[in-house]
């Protein structure tokens, strides 16, 4: 809880002043569409995100208010990488691929896989 602010909660402007009294700015991002997490193996997506930005002390906060979606990232393996897999455990394109994605995209362990 914030000193002063009672328990009935405090005036948004008079608010708004204290924080710009205290080096913080807060505003909202206008029209954002959708914000995108990307991990590894992962993606979170917000559809229906509002993205508010507080600076202080020249230092930029994101909050992200929504309902997440988590969603599993398919790995992208090169075109190289599946022929060099191709050539070397004297397999098909199907199955160099599948065995890159079995390795996550580790080449030696894939041909290994497939040679063994």
């Amino acid at each position: 809880m914030i000193p002063g602010m009672g328990g009935k909660g405090m005036n948004p402007k008079k608010l708004k002043q204290m924080m710009k009294q205290m080096g913080i700015n807060i505003n909202e991002l206008a029209d954002v569409e959708q914000v995108i997490i990307r991990m590894p193996d992962r993606e979170i997506i917000f559809n229906d995100a509002n993205v508010t930005i507080m600076n202080a002390q020249g230092v930029d906060t994101y909050q992200i208010v929504g309902t997440p979606e988590e969603v599993a990232r398919e790995l992208e393996i090169p075109e190289d990488d599946i022929r060099l897999v191709m050539e070397q455990a004297n397999v098909s394109e199907d199955e160099a691929k599948q065995a890159l994605k079995n390795a996550n995209g580790d080449l030696a362990e894939a041909i290994v896989a497939l040679s063994s």
